[in-house]
């Protein structure tokens, strides 16, 4: 796709890939744990696209969106822009949650928990 809510857009494919090859220690350390449908059985997938975005950790089937903070996201133009991207990403009823990358080191187990306190209830 290729409009304005779209996934994947074309113009950030390179982008996209060069992201995918080059994961942080912290992405590295989470994919891991979310590759292969390992959490819950929900596929996860890193680096995705939607509209002009990219997004570390996104599972369609939950329309949930799992960011990682490092130090290049804490300064004020940084924080407007991840603000902005929220809002947006928000407004098309994605939930993003966000995460230190030293609480994916450091306390895995919760932040683990807390993706799966965001996934939708299971109809049964």
């Amino acid at each position: 796709m290729n409009n304005k809510n779209g996934h994947n857009n074309k113009r950030l494919k390179s982008l996209r890939k060069k992201l995918r090859l080059n994961l942080t220690p912290a992405e590295a350390f989470l994919w891991k744990h979310l590759k292969g449908k390992q959490l819950d059985a929900k596929k996860f997938v890193k680096q995705h696209s939607i509209g002009n975005y990219i997004v570390d950790f996104y599972c369609a089937s939950e329309k949930l969106i799992i960011e990682l903070d490092g130090e290049v996201h804490y300064n004020p133009t940084a924080e407007e822009y991840d603000a902005n991207r929220t809002r947006y990403l928000n407004e098309l009823a994605y939930t993003v949650i966000r995460f230190e990358n030293k609480m994916v080191f450091d306390y895995l187990p919760s932040v683990l928990r807390e993706i799966r306190n965001n996934f939708k209830p299971s109809e049964i």
